[in-house]
């Protein structure tokens, strides 16, 4: 906001100051082009932000638009470059004078750079502010000739040096002065801010100031646009533009808004933006495809990133590590190493090797696919191999080996990191704090922590909620909160993200006392709560059994302009269901479904379970069809709380409806499904149809628990049937045959039994 107050403190000035071109402007324009090749080292276009970046180096003749002596001109219309300025009136007096009088016979005589160099070595050695320096210009300088092409060099050199605040403030300065800034200085901060949404303010002043575009400044704009992720304004701007006859077109350009759409996962309109700069005749150079190559593997098309690179060849253009690196990396996130494989075999075949990065990629697959054995022994190759690991491998390694637990590995690369004097950054102390907590090492975290600290690396949000997460978890609630109230003690900005882990810790102990406390303090220091914030108190409360008071924060979401999601409704209906009020219940769901708020699957099972729970099975059968119509499939556990309340109301070809309901729809019964459908038809007394259904199961090869096998055998010894149960059991025997530990534990009980049907035993 501080540099769109100044942006729109600046005058708006109709038209340049001085009309008609300086003479030294051609001269200017050489040496801007002799800075550019000397400075760059030749054109590159494979980058887009390169091409960007060559627009800084580009001294036109725009700065020489105001009056100027002509006479230092040479005969032939070239400077006298060697010809010693004299500037004797202030040099005894004040250095800094003498400098700015010297800058204005530079400018005077077109010597563009060396103005520039003196400049900076003013504002490098010395620091100086930029409200000295105008008021110095302004004082001494306002009536000389070459002053305003002075002011724009200081706004330029400001801006190189990114000091954007100075920048702005001098060209405020030029404005009150009737001075225009050149389409160079306006460049070079526009490029400055591009990641800003001040650009586009900029970009409104430059338009408001009668200035003629760049070649550079349309794409710069569209490349900033993009890097902001505003691509639907970048490409309304660029349709809106083009017909602009300032408007240079290029390959750059569609490059630009290309690697936008793409890395927001918009690919096919990164195709079509392919396709219109061929209609334009521009053809696409290698950032070209390797901006579409990263897009299309983002996406996860990496076949198609494949074809694209082998007509990329065809077109002439060679494949470098980079592509290559691009499609390995394209196949990692889909999880296919073995075409990873074939594609190092054609890297190498190419004439190139892997490099750092490919390893990093590799071992992070391996990682992945939980080889971390692998992964360590492609380290150990990449070291045989003369590659010193950076701290990006390490912290993949470190990764994967906090989530496998193997914490003395963890310990033996934290060494070698030591050894081999490699620091940490941020994200990896990040990783490794929040490995040790997932394994419950909080000390050695918080160690880890404090190191981090101790080397001026401050811990951020991720890192705090690792701690907080970890503590909680362990039901050290107490001990989180004082680290929540250590951090603000020590001036640390607190989000509510990490009030809500606290929160939820209290939550989930059943204080919600502490848990209230803290809801205060937030409310106290004027930051919003969040969905989060209600849905652990509301859990809390719920927990304790205090639906009403868990009913009002239900309320008090909506007071603070906030939507209660499908979460809320389910935490609060599952209470309800605790509480066995089934009303209730039923009429949350009418009101979340007035609002909009659809129910899940999670939030039906919930339901059911509190109606079958309370024998109103015929509404949670309901209830079941109202999923289906609105496309919301059960899973098993839905369908066997159905079972299990018709079971328990004797209703046997109902649950048998159920279980051929679920084989309709692909879900696979769960040895408790045959567990209640067996007990079914024993308590019924259909103990012949339970046993032909238990025999036709171990027939399919279905896996089945002790008790279906024992349910039926002692229904038979109760129906004093002990000769049947025997007979059961050789059959049983003939599918458990490898299994002499059950057969025993069978044969045991099947004796029991008997000898309970015979009288024998008590």
């Amino acid at each position: 906001m501080l540099f769109r107050r100044k942006i729109r403190s600046l005058r708006r000035i109709p038209c340049p100051c001085f009309a008609g071109k300086h003479p030294l402007s051609s001269v200017a324009a050489a040496d801007a082009a002799e800075e550019l090749v000397s400075d760059s080292g030749g054109w590159d276009p494979k980058s887009c932000s390169r091409d960007i970046l060559a627009l800084s180096n580009l001294e036109l003749g725009l700065y020489l638009s105001c009056r100027s002596n002509s006479n230092v001109v040479a005969e032939k219309g070239v400077l006298k470059q060697k010809e010693m300025v004299s500037c004797p009136r202030w040099s005894e007096q004040d250095p800094m004078l003498a400098r700015l009088e010297v800058c204005h016979a530079l400018a005077k005589e077109g010597r563009l750079r060396q103005m520039r160099k003196i400049l900076r070595q003013m504002l490098g050695d010395e620091g100086t502010s930029s409200s000295l320096l105008c008021e110095l210009l302004c004082t001494n300088f306002k009536d000389w000739d070459s002053n305003s092409i002075v002011w724009d060099m200081l706004a330029n050199v400001y801006a190189r040096l990114e000091m954007i605040h100075d920048a702005l403030f001098v060209l405020s300065k030029m404005a009150a002065l009737d001075m225009q800034a050149s389409i160079s200085t306006y460049d070079r901060l526009l490029f400055n801010l591009r990641h800003t949404e001040i650009a586009w303010d900029l970009y409104e002043e430059i338009k408001s100031s009668g200035v003629s575009y760049s070649e550079y400044t349309f794409k710069i704009l569209i490349d900033g646009l993009c890097k902001q992720g505003r691509l639907q304004h970048a490409i309304s701007f660029f349709q809106t533009e083009r017909g602009n006859k300032e408007f240079n077109r290029c390959i750059v350009t569609f490059n630009s808004l290309m690697a936008g759409v793409c890395n927001a996962g918009f690919v096919e309109i990164a195709r079509s933006l392919l396709s219109l700069s061929f209609k334009y005749g521009f053809l696409p150079n290698k950032h070209s495809y390797t901006t579409l190559i990263h897009g299309l593997c983002l996406a996860g098309y990496v076949d198609e990133a494949l074809e694209l690179s082998e007509y990329m060849q065809t077109d002439g253009i060679e494949l470098d590590v980079v592509i290559y690196n691009i499609l390995i990396n394209g196949y990692r996130l889909l999880g296919l190493m073995s075409e990873i494989w074939k594609l190092i075999r054609m890297m190498i075949q190419h004439g190139l090797q892997p490099d750092l990065v490919t390893y990093t990629i590799l071992i992070t697959g391996l990682c992945e696919g939980g080889n971390v054995d692998e992964g360590l022994k492609m380290r150990k190759e990449m070291l045989s191999r003369g590659f010193k690991l950076n701290i990006v491998t390490y912290s993949v390694l470190v990764n994967a080996l906090c989530r496998k637990g193997h914490i003395n590995e963890v310990e033996g690369l934290l060494g070698e990191m030591k050894e081999i004097g490699l620091d940490m950054d941020l994200v990896a102390y990040s990783i490794l704090i929040n490995g040790y907590c997932k394994l419950g090492e909080i000390e050695k975290a918080l160690q880890v922590c404090q190191t981090m600290c101790s080397k001026r690396i401050m811990a951020n949000s991720f890192v705090h909620g690792g701690i907080l997460s970890s503590l909680c978890k362990n039901g050290s609630v107490p001990e989180a909160n004082w680290y929540l109230e250590n951090l603000a003690a020590t001036g640390q900005t607190l989000n509510i993200i990490l009030y809500n882990i606290v929160i939820d810790g209290y939550a989930k102990i059943g204080d919600v006392e502490g848990a209230v406390t803290l809801y205060e303090q937030i409310i106290r220091s004027n930051i919003t709560p969040s969905v989060v914030t209600y849905n652990s108190l509301i859990y809390g409360f719920c927990k304790i059994g205090e639906l009403n008071i868990a009913k009002s924060f239900l309320r008090k979401i909506e007071l603070h302009e906030l939507v209660p999601t499908v979460v809320t409704y389910t935490i609060l209906i599952n209470g309800f269901c605790g509480a066995g009020d089934t009303d209730s219940i039923l009429e949350l769901l009418d009101e979340m479904i007035g609002k909009s708020i659809m129910p899940n699957r999670i939030t039906y099972s919930v339901i059911i379970k509190a109606l079958c729970k309370h024998g109103r099975v015929r509404e949670a059968i309901d209830i079941l069809k109202n999923m289906e119509i609105m496309g919301i499939g059960a899973d098993e556990i839905t369908y066997n709380t159905l079972i299990q309340g018709f079971h328990e109301l004797r209703n046997v070809n109902m649950a048998f409806y159920l279980h051929d309901k679920m084989l309709q729809h692909s879900l696979m019964p769960t040895p408790i499904t045959y567990n209640l459908l067996i007990n079914a038809l024993c308590l019924n007394g259909e103990v012949d149809r339970a046993e032909r259904f238990l025999l036709s199961l171990l027939e399919r090869g279905v896996r089945l628990r002790k008790f279906a096998y024992t349910t039926i055998i002692k229904a038979q010894c109760a129906k004093a049937m002990p000769d049947r149960a025997i007979i059961l059991f050789d059959k049983i025997a003939i599918h458990k045959q490898n299994d002499h530990k059950s057969l025993a534990a069978f044969q045991a009980m099947v004796v029991k039994s008997c000898l309970i049907a015979l009288g024998i035993y008590e």
